[in-house]
């Protein structure tokens, strides 16, 4: 671990308390008078509000740019012109690359933070305390800690195992653990979260939906399955969630919504959304949503001064569509397109013929709310409200499809047919008779472009933990990534498919170059 990091991993345990308590918490706050570790988890409101920080604060360094830079631009479905992003356009972004450092970073302080709660929370919490209100927040915690892994893993590969923040006082010099290894780590916290966070059978869109729980673990397992190609649970875990019916599916399950709803931010912790990222309008630095300032494309969208369309949409992620595909205009933004929803107080927004779009003409719609007045006089600068869905009840159902595939070229079973034809069916689409992988790739990627996960999609194309990756080559270097009268394409190889590991982070910790050490589970 890197200087920086050893001191924040041994704050966390004081942050963790000061932030979860302060004024910008998107749950009920917490008293703030005296707080300290030996009485701040005295109530069950203060046990609760503990693990606020775990949805918010910690994930800014990814979701500010991080997310759009690795997710999007890598995968060949967002491009850009900035500094710092410009390299994930040709996959080329080096140990150096400011927001491959902050991938890291961030994802280790979500870490950092799960810690101090997993190994503080059972020391500090008097019996006072429903075992029950001890449990979930415990739970959450090993969710958001074994969420970090699965994106750690996903994009450097063999990464250092820290269960106790506070070890790393003596030695943060520490070897990697192998991507077995990891993947294992992340099924025993998810699976400690299922069995200890709270079942909910989700309503209206609520505050108190915006917390994971135990359906949230069990769809984010089958997920973590998925990426193992371990079909059988991926399957078991997907038909768990989905005979719960904890979550339901816009558009279909409940008809009167649409795919459009999904992102507006009067429908945060909707009965779609199985996990996602709580921001605070117009709150401080990072307690906000910073997306809307890089993804909009003008600053009449957005009112506050920003909307610098750092990211515009690729002819390739264009040419995905399918003529008559409602999610094409949720997703981007092209001349002509209509969004009552925006600019409300003239009208709404009609996408005027001379916005460039990052020389491509397509912009970026998904995660672009508007203005303030759009949102229920909330909001400012690089500070939005609306939620960053890190799970969608949507990629349930196309798991279960998959999961039900398996190693088979082509299946017509219904038990695939069924889920997938549900994204279809509400994407206006026709339905199909038989399905392949690469279908259900294709699809993920229109349903979730723009939702960070495109590039983890082809990392996973040819196999678990994989050196070679011959169909994911072929697709991003088919990929127009170029702008208008400029096509341009790549020739990738197979070590662009992992990120490396951040320059000062190996300069204080060598052992991150040295061979992978088995990890010790406890």
């Amino acid at each position: 671990m890197i200087h920086y990091k050893k001191y924040l991993m041994l704050f966390g345990l004081v942050s963790c308390l000061a932030i979860s308590a302060c004024k910008d918490s998107f749950f009920d706050q917490a008293p703030q008078d005296a707080i300290t570790v030996d009485n701040y988890y005295t109530t069950a409101d203060q046990v609760k509000a503990s693990t606020n920080v775990l949805y918010n604060k910690v994930w800014f360094l990814w979701n500010n740019k991080a997310a759009y830079c690795i997710g999007e631009v890598a995968s060949g479905n967002g491009r850009s012109y900035a500094a710092d992003v410009v390299n994930f356009v040709t996959i080329s972004a080096t140990a150096n690359n400011t927001e491959v450092i902050n991938a890291w970073t961030g994802m280790y302080t979500v870490v950092a933070q799960a810690n101090a709660l997993i190994n503080t929370l059972p020391l500090k919490v008097p019996a006072s305390v429903p075992s029950a209100v001890l449990n979930n927040a415990l739970g959450e915690a090993h969710f958001m800690r074994g969420l970090a892994y699965f994106y750690l893993v996903r994009m450097f590969g063999n990464v250092p195992i820290v269960e106790n923040s506070l070890d790393l006082a003596t030695n943060f010099k520490v070897n990697t653990n192998p991507v077995p290894d990891v993947y294992r780590f992340i099924i025993n916290d998810l699976k400690f979260a299922e069995e200890n966070c709270t079942k909910m059978v989700r309503g209206a869109p609520s505050t108190a939906q915006g917390r994971v729980s135990s359906g949230s673990a069990a769809a984010m397992l089958a997920k973590v399955y998925l990426n193992m190609e371990d079909y059988p649970n991926a399957r078991l875990y997907a038909e768990k969630v989905i005979n719960s019916g904890e979550f339901k599916l816009y558009g279909i399950d409940l008809p009167d919504k649409t795919y459009h709803d999904l992102f507006l931010t009067a429908n945060n912790n909707n009965e779609e959304s199985v996990a996602a990222l709580q921001w605070v309008a117009g709150g401080p630095y990072a307690t906000g949503n910073s997306l809307q300032a890089s993804l909009a494309t003008n600053s009449i969208i957005t009112g506050t001064g920003d909307g610098w369309s750092v990211v515009s949409g690729t002819y390739s992620l264009l040419e995905t569509y399918e003529a008559g595909d409602k999610r094409k205009r949720s997703t981007v933004m092209m001349k002509g397109d209509v969004y009552p929803e925006i600019n409300q107080v003239t009208g709404g927004l009609t996408i005027p013929t001379n916005w460039p779009f990052g020389n491509t003409g397509i912009g970026v719609k998904k995660y672009v709310v508007g203005t303030p007045a759009d949102n229920g006089g909330k909001g400012a600068t690089q500070s939005t409200g609306n939620n960053t869905y890190l799970m969608r009840y949507a990629e349930v159902l196309l798991i279960e499809a998959e999961a039900v595939l398996g190693s088979a070229s082509v299946t017509s079973d219904a038990a695939a047919l069924g889920p997938f034809n549900k994204i279809r069916s509400r994407a206006g689409l026709g339905l199909k008779t038989e399905i392949t992988k690469i279908d259900i790739f294709k699809e993920r990627r229109i349903e979730f472009a723009i939702e960070f996960d495109y590039w983890f999609d082809l990392c996973r194309m040819d196999g678990f933990n994989v050196k070679s990756h011959p169909i994911a080559k072929a697709i991003v270097n088919a990929q127009n990534r170029g702008v208008a009268g400029t096509p341009m394409y790549l020739n990738v190889t197979d070590d662009q498919f992992l990120f490396a590991y951040p320059e000062i982070e190996v300069s204080a910790n060598p052992k991150l170059k040295e061979a992978p050490v088995p990890y010790v589970f406890k």
